[in-house]
C-alpha cells in the first residue's frame, strides 16, 4: 500500500510539474513564484527581484514614455502611437505590484493546484485534470509565440534600421530606439544610445514575462479548478455507488466550498489587474478604430513591416481580452453544472437525514459565481460581445 501510495505521489508530482512549468518559467524571472526558505541570502534577493523591476519599468521606460507623450499630445497619429506601448506597460507594472502584494494568496493556490495533483486519484480524473492543464498550456504557448512576434518587431529590427512605429523628426533622434520616448540626455551619443537601447529591451522582456505569466496563470488556476468541479459533478452523479453515502456528501459539500473559496482568491488578486485591463483594452480599440479609418483615408501612408505589427498587436490584445472573459464564462457556467446535477438527483428519494446535508450543497451553487473587472463588470461572453 505504501508503495503504490509513493508511486502516485511521484507520479502527481511530475504532472505537477509538466502543469505549471511553462507559467513557472515567467513568474520566477519576476521574482513572483513562491520559493522555499532554504537559502535565506538569495531569498532575499528574489524577494527584492520585483521591486527591482517595478523600478526599472517605471524609471527606465513608463516616465521617457509619459514626458513624450505629453510632448506630443497635439499629433494624434503619434500619441497613439505612444499608447499602445505606455498603457501594457502601465498594465504590466500594475501586474507585478498586484501579484507582489498577494503573493501569499498565491501561494495559498499554487498549494491548492499542487495538492489536487499529489492526492491519489483515478484514472479518469487523472485524465479530465491532464486535459484542462493541456488547454492552459496550449493557450500559454500562444501567448508565448505572438510575444516573441512582437519582440522581433520591435526590438530586433530597430537594430537594422527598421521600425514598426510611426516616425517623425519631432519624437525620434536620429538614432532609432525600440520605443517612442523623451530622455533628458542626448540619446544620440555614444554609450548613452546603447545604454538606453538595452534598458528599453530589458523593460519590453520583464513587460512580456509579466504580461504572459501572470495573465496565463489565470488560465491555468481557472482550467484546474473547471477540472476539479468536473470530478466534483461525477462523483455527485454516483454518489450512489458509495458505501456511505453520508459521507461522500459530506465530501462533496467539504470540496465544492474548498473551490468557492479558491474562486473568491482568484477574484481578490485579478479584479483589479481586470480593470486595468478593461479600461486599456476600450481606449486601444477606439485609438485603433481612428487609425483604421485614417488608413483608409490614406492608402499609401503605411509601411509594410508597421501594418504587419499593428494588425498583430490588434490580434493580441483581442484574444487576451477574450481569453479573459471566457475563462470567467468557464466558472459561470461549471458552477452552473453543479447545481443542476445536484438538483437533477434523487434526492427525494433519500433519508431525511440526508438530505439536510445534499441541501447545503443545492443552495450554495444556486448562487452564480463570477469573476469581475475591479468588482464592476463582470468577465463574461456577453460582457466581451458588448
Amino acid at each position: 500500500m505504501t508503495l503504490v501510495m509513493d508511486t502516485s505521489e511521484r507520479s502527481g508530482y511530475r504532472d505537477f510539474e509538466w502543469a505549471v512549468k511553462l507559467n513557472r518559467f515567467s513568474l520566477k524571472l519576476l521574482g513572483l513564484w513562491p520559493m522555499t526558505e532554504d537559502n535565506v541570502p538569495e531569498n532575499i534577493m528574489y524577494k527584492s527581484r520585483p521591486l527591482i523591476i517595478i523600478l526599472i519599468l517605471t524609471f527606465g521606460f513608463l516616465v521617457p514614455s509619459i514626458h513624450s507623450l505629453i510632448r506630443i499630445r497635439s499629433n494624434i497619429m503619434l500619441l497613439i502611437d505612444n499608447l499602445q506601448y505606455t498603457l501594457p506597460t502601465i498594465t504590466c507594472a500594475i501586474r507585478v505590484v498586484v501579484f507582489w502584494w498577494k503573493k501569499e494568496a498565491v501561494t495559498s493556490l499554487l498549494n491548492m493546484v499542487a495538492e489536487d495533483w499529489l492526492k491519489i486519484k483515478s484514472a479518469q480524473e487523472r485524465s479530465k485534470m491532464i486535459g484542462k492543464a493541456q488547454t492552459a498550456r496550449i493557450i500559454i504557448t500562444c501567448a508565448y509565440g505572438a510575444m516573441m512576434i512582437a519582440f522581433i518587431f520591435t526590438g530586433i529590427l530597430p537594430i537594422f534600421g527598421i521600425s514598426a512605429r510611426y516616425l517623425t523628426n519631432t519624437s525620434d533622434p536620429d538614432k532609432l530606439l525600440p520605443f517612442q520616448t523623451y530622455y533628458l540626455y542626448d540619446v544620440t551619443k555614444r554609450p548613452q544610445y546603447e545604454f538606453t537601447f538595452i534598458v528599453q529591451i530589458l523593460c519590453m522582456v520583464f513587460g512580456v514575462m509579466s504580461y504572459t505569466g501572470i495573465d496565463n496563470l489565470l488560465g491555468l488556476l481557472v482550467f484546474h479548478i473547471s477540472g476539479q468541479f468536473d470530478i466534483l459533478r461525477n462523483r455527485i452523479m454516483h454518489m450512489n455507488d458509495y458505501i456511505d453515502f453520508r459521507d461522500s456528501v459530506r465530501s462533496s459539500v467539504i470540496d465544492h466550498t474548498r473551490l468557492l473559496r479558491a474562486i473568491a482568491i482568484i477574484e481578490d488578486i485579478f479584479n483589479i489587474i481586470l480593470l486595468a485591463l478593461f479600461i486599456y483594452f476600450g481606449i486601444l480599440f477606439a485609438c485603433y478604430g481612428f487609425l483604421i479609418i485614417n488608413l483608409i483615408e490614406k492608402e499609401n501612408d503605411i509601411s509594410v513591416t508597421r501594418f504587419i505589427y499593428q494588425v498583430c498587436i490588434l490580434i493580441n490584445t483581442f484574444g487576451h481580452m477574450c481569453v479573459y472573459c471566457a475563462v470567467g464564462e468557464i466558472l459561470v457556467a461549471q458552477c452552473e453544472h453543479i447545481h443542476y446535477t445536484v438538483y437533477n438527483y434523487k434526492w427525494y428519494t433519500l433519508d431525511p437525514r440526508n438530505v439536510k446535508v445534499l441541501l447545503f450543497l443545492m443552495v450554495r451553487s444556486s448562487k452564480p459565481t463570477y469573476l469581475t473587472a475591479g468588482k464592476i463588470f463582470p468577465m463574461t461572453m456577453s460582457t466581451f460581445c458588448s
